[in-house]
């Protein structure tokens, strides 16, 4: 657990536990509908969708009571197409992640503890310390959560989501920050 986070009383030490993916819960991930804006990260429930995650460094996250709430994805699976114009991941130092919590999950106050637990997690797996993500410029919710938990906005760059060219903002964290 990250202890500076806890100190600060950023969350309230729900435990969360990362497995790697299987069809089933791949299945049920690729169904969920977020609304709105945020409907960017809604996926089909395609066979597609489900193959990604399996055959891709995904894992699925469980709370205390073995409840689905989140996944993660570390590596090619969570970069943006249009971020290798932009020059985003020619640090081979730098490791890439990307999350997602349930809908009915997001919004509750549990991204910062997610997202440390998340941090921990790929420490543990011996991935190194310097993590970036991406994020669509829109979302400054989960911006903030980045930022609480110690990432820092880099550049912005457009990518292509269907038809549709968003803008996305690269977040870089290491601990020397």
């Amino acid at each position: 657990m990250n202890k500076k986070l806890a100190k600060r009383g950023l969350f309230n030490m729900t435990t969360y536990h990362f497995h790697p993916m299987t069809e089933e819960q791949a299945a049920i991930i690729c169904t969920w509908k977020y609304g709105g804006i945020y409907s960017l990260y809604s996926m089909d429930g395609d066979d597609e969708s489900i193959n990604e995650m399996l055959e891709e460094e995904f894992y699925y996250t469980v709370d205390d009571e073995n409840e689905l709430i989140g996944y993660i994805c570390i590596g090619n699976s969570a970069r943006v197409p249009g971020g290798y114009a932009a020059g985003i991941y020619e640090d081979e130092q730098a490791i890439d992640i990307g999350l997602g919590l349930r809908p009915d999950y997001t919004g509750r106050g549990k991204g910062v503890e997610f997202l440390a637990q998340v941090m921990d997690y790929i420490r543990k797996l011996n991935r190194g310390e310097r993590i970036q993500l991406v994020v669509a410029a829109f979302n400054e919710r989960a911006i903030k959560v980045y930022e609480r938990t110690g990432f820092v906005r880099g550049i912005s760059f457009t990518s292509k989501v269907g038809e549709q060219d968003t803008e996305f903002i690269v977040m870089r964290y290491s601990p020397a920050q």
